[in-house]
């Protein structure tokens, strides 16, 4: 594939971050960490989608334990690099969470806003516990300060793509997270 797997009009997909086989390590290594502080009871990990999909679904099969799961989708980005700073639920939970062990599951932690309104969000709800996992941790970008218990990798102040993240619903099936830039 290259340096350069995709050119388009005034975007480029380029440089490898963090390859397929370092994800993959990183989420069985997540996996049995929750499997570890989770055993005698069942988690239910919740999916903010999209972005979060790739790395729930491998995620939950890392996991050796019994798990159940749902979905969330939240926006605050539209077709732009930069959040607008407003979040918003677009999808709500299908079942209660009141009394149960929740993993929110999250494709990166960038300023914390989004986080920490879905964190409120989902306390308000009377949850057991409440913890976090995030692939990525973009920590150079946080307004609001916020932390995931589970975190995959840390990332540098760069716009990323593939794994399940986008750039205007493009790029989630890259298998590897890659640098984006736009003109």
């Amino acid at each position: 594939m290259g340096n350069n797997w995709y050119s388009g009009l005034n975007e480029t997909v380029g440089a490898v971050l963090i390859g397929a086989d370092t994800i993959r390590k990183r989420v069985l290594e997540l996996g049995a960490r929750i499997t570890s502080d989770y055993r005698g009871r069942t988690p239910h990990l919740i999916c903010i989608l999209k972005g979060a999909c790739v790395f729930h679904a491998d995620l939950v099969r890392a996991i050796n334990l019994g798990v159940s799961f749902d979905f969330i989708a939240v926006g605050s980005y539209g077709d732009s690099t930069m959040t607008s700073g407003e979040v918003r639920i677009l999808k709500d939970l299908d079942d209660s969470i009141e009394g149960r062990d929740v993993i929110l599951v999250e494709d990166i932690l960038d300023t914390g806003l989004t986080l920490h309104y879905l964190v409120q969000n989902l306390e308000s709800r009377g949850p057991k516990s409440l913890r976090v996992a995030a692939l990525l941790d973009k920590a150079s970008r946080r307004v609001i300060q916020v932390q995931a218990d589970y975190v995959g990798c840390a990332i540098p102040d760069q716009f990323v793509v593939g794994y399940g993240l986008d750039y205007s619903q493009r790029y989630r099936n890259l298998p590897d997270i890659r640098i984006f830039q736009l003109g």
